[in-house]
């Protein structure tokens, strides 16, 4: 009994292993390095060597998937910056871990308070990736990122994100996830087109 169990997992092996090499004929380099050969090798379809050869070969990252987080900017005409976020600390306060710390803009002549972070800092050891921030942010100004290969050699110069290196463009936040970036926009369309008609009853 025993005998024959060891000669069917030998027997996986081995049509797996021919499997392989078959497949790489009928394939050939397309199995390999392309979106292509990938999709078809986390189907139900594929045959032999299925393994993912990071790095050279990376899983197609889901829209959905969720990393550290980002602000997110918008360009006006002149070509400058304009963030979203607006240091109102919402984000701080939901987050679970406590890894997010903001300190608001002051007017230099008044000192009354501007909306918008002068300091921004995000401790991406701490932080567990859960969405919180980007899901409760009325102003759509802080989003998850997809970028996960951030292993360095030392945590209190590099993973500390400060407000510099977590500003990315929209642009960017279109690019990673467009049919969410999608639904927002047609989201705030109808908003403002609500507002406008609104605003012509009065």
């Amino acid at each position: 009994m025993y005998g024959k169990g060891i000669l069917k997992g030998l027997g996986v092996t081995w049509k797996h292993f021919w499997d392989t090499y078959i497949d790489d004929i009928k394939w050939g380099k397309k199995r390999y390095h392309t979106e292509e050969g990938i999709a078809y090798r986390m189907s139900k379809d594929a045959r032999g060597l299925f393994t993912v050869q990071y790095p050279e070969e990376r899983l197609p990252t889901p829209e959905e998937f969720r990393f550290v987080p980002f602000l997110v900017y918008d360009e006006d005409e002149g070509g400058e910056q304009v963030i979203r976020c607006t240091s109102c600390g919402i984000c701080a306060k939901v987050c679970p871990p406590q890894c997010i710390w903001i300190e608001r803009s002051t007017n230099p002549k008044t000192g009354r308070p501007v909306p918008v972070p002068a300091e921004f800092y995000i401790d991406v050891d701490i932080c567990m990736n859960c969405g919180f921030c980007a899901e409760f942010c009325p102003f759509d100004a802080i989003k998850m990122d997809h970028d996960y290969e951030l292993a360095v050699y030392d945590r209190l110069t590099n993973n500390i994100y400060d407000r510099e290196k977590l500003l990315k463009p929209a642009a960017y936040y279109d690019g990673i996830r467009p049919l969410n970036s999608q639904k927002e926009f047609d989201a705030r369309a109808e908003k403002e087109a609500k507002k406008a008609a609104a605003k012509k009853k009065k």
